[in-house]
């Protein structure tokens, strides 16, 4: 069924009417630009013609039902404007330990001995070196997984500080070792040839400091997409782990060689205690918090479920799921002890609201760890690391909430469609309807509570897909967008085509919600 402007339309009516060479039914503010389009551009909105609820979605194999669960709605006042407070705390925290990092200098730095050329660049290369090591305990910090730290400043958010203090991080450091070198060899009337080497032989933990620096640079060149995008995601993690070994090598040097450090006083019992919060977020989050949270849970395959050719949903169950305090639009860092796959851990968003009975995941195959998951069987064990993520309906800041998805972003869309008050409108967007995945249980959920999902189909080139993600296409779809809330997740054109619209339609920027994945 389809319905245009309030009347209710069967597919084949659309068709016979396109090839007839007619309008669209009910005078469609579309129907100049989208006659072709029609016949694979379909949404529902509401009950039946006869008023009877949508068939109940499939969750189970073929011949045989998979778990089922019932969820009451949740209702809920939009809570996001007191998180935001928790975002500029964390903001402020960063400005005034990095403030603080640098004072030392100061404090350590006698009147007059800047007196010169030399002199300058090696007071330079000792702020950037204490600039470059707090920036390292950030970055550290931001992949730690510290469950506290995500859940205040979001995943996202994270991720972006990540990326770009990053590279911030690389060029200080460059910059540190080239001012110092070039400072002491003006001062010492030498090469910086011979200084460099100089320093490579007589000064303790210089060696390991290049090797640091060294594995920083790579790091950094890999992180570039063009060499990025051809790195399986498994050899990238492993690469990304190194960044334990630059803190461990640079703490040696920092502590060994740094003029304000090597004294006992406030400033190395400052930069001590830093490191240590460091090394305890790193232990918590990476350790102590996943062992203690699957030993609780106790997690195993229940069912898994074919949704298409190249997809699979995996239920998993356990015990204590009233103690599971997870959000829709979550994800979780999944590891399957099934052979072949245990050594791996993915990140995946949940595919439906969590419950007191499972937890669902929704996999497309698309490579060889993706499709090695679609032949686990109920039974195999499951280590979870998590919940991650603040793509979640808690961070809310308007009445109702607009949802985009396109491709593998549909599974956490799909789970916050579910917790998300009434009158949510959801945009789907997939080339072809093959590809429209879930189809069922959205058509169920949109009459279950009150919600309009508009499937978006057909190539870029249409004019019914092109239209719709622009400014005034969304507010002929959703007159009140600029007031609601805006979820996105899919491929990076088309998150990067929906900001652009949502912005030209009037959405602020604090209410559009972007899930963390850009691995």
């Amino acid at each position: 069924m389809t319905l245009f402007h309030g009347e209710w339309y069967t597919s084949a009516d659309i068709k016979d009417t396109v090839r007839s060479g007619g309008h669209s039914p009910a005078g469609s503010h579309w129907e100049s630009e989208t006659s072709q389009a029609l016949r694979t551009t379909t949404f529902f909105d509401g009950p039946l013609v006869d008023g009877s609820p949508p068939a109940p979605p499939r969750q189970g194999r073929a011949g045989g039902s998979g778990p089922e669960t019932s969820r009451p709605l949740r209702e809920t006042k939009p809570p996001g404007p007191k998180r935001a407070g928790n975002h500029l705390l964390v903001t402020l925290i960063f400005w005034f330990t990095l403030a603080a990092s640098v004072e030392v200098w100061w404090l350590n730095t006698p009147r007059g001995s800047v007196n010169g050329s030399g002199t300058a660049m090696i007071a330079a290369g000792r702020i950037t070196g204490m600039i470059s090591g707090f920036l390292l305990l950030v970055v550290i910090v931001t992949m730690s997984r510290v469950g506290w730290l995500e859940y205040w400043f979001g995943a996202h958010d994270l991720l972006n500080w990540h990326k770009s203090l990053g590279g911030t991080l690389i060029v200080l450091t460059v910059a540190h070792a080239g001012l110092l070198i070039f400072g002491y060899a003006s001062v010492s009337k030498v090469s910086a040839t011979r200084e460099t080497w100089q320093m490579l032989t007589t000064l303790e933990d210089m060696v390991s400091a290049c090797i640091a620096t060294g594995i920083m640079i790579l790091l950094g060149i890999l992180a570039i997409r063009l060499f990025r995008r051809h790195l399986p995601y498994e050899l990238w993690h492993t690469l990304h782990l190194s960044g334990y070994v630059v803190l461990l090598l640079a703490y040696g040097h920092q502590f060994a060689l740094g003029a304000e450090l090597i004294k006992p006083g406030f400033a190395r019992w400052y930069w001590i205690t830093l490191h240590v919060f460091v090394g305890v977020c790193v232990l918590w989050g990476r350790i102590v918090e996943p062992l203690a949270f699957n030993l609780r849970h106790r997690f195993r395959v229940i069912d898994v479920v074919a949704e298409a050719p190249d997809w699979v949903s995996i239920y998993v169950g356990g015990r204590r799921f009233d103690r599971l305090d997870t959000q829709a639009g979550q994800y979780f860092r999944w590891r399957f002890l099934a052979r072949g796959v245990w050594w791996q851990s993915h990140p995946f968003s949940i595919s439906a609201a969590p419950n007191a009975e499972w937890l669902r995941v929704s996999v497309k195959a698309i490579g060889g760890h993706t499709r090695a998951l679609m032949q686990l069987r109920p039974g195999v064990r499951v280590l979870l690391s998590g919940p991650s993520g603040a793509f979640t309906p808690d961070r809310r800041v308007c009445d109702r909430a607009l949802l985009i998805a396109g491709g593998s972003g549909i599974a956490p869309v799909r789970s916050l469609l579910e917790a998300m008050p009434a009158d949510t409108v959801l945009l789907y967007r997939a080339s072809s309807e093959e590809e429209l995945i879930f189809r069922d249980e959205l058509d169920n959920l949109a009459y279950e509570r009150g919600a309009r999902v508009y499937y978006v189909v057909g190539s870029r080139n249409e004019p019914w897909p092109r239209r719709a993600f622009t400014p005034a296409g969304l507010r002929e779809l959703v007159p009140d967008v600029k007031r609601r809330d805006v979820y996105l997740c899919g491929p990076p054109g088309l998150i990067a085509m929906a900001r652009k619209a949502v912005r030209g339609a009037g959405v602020r920027r604090r209410q559009i919600h972007l899930d963390p994945f850009e691995f």
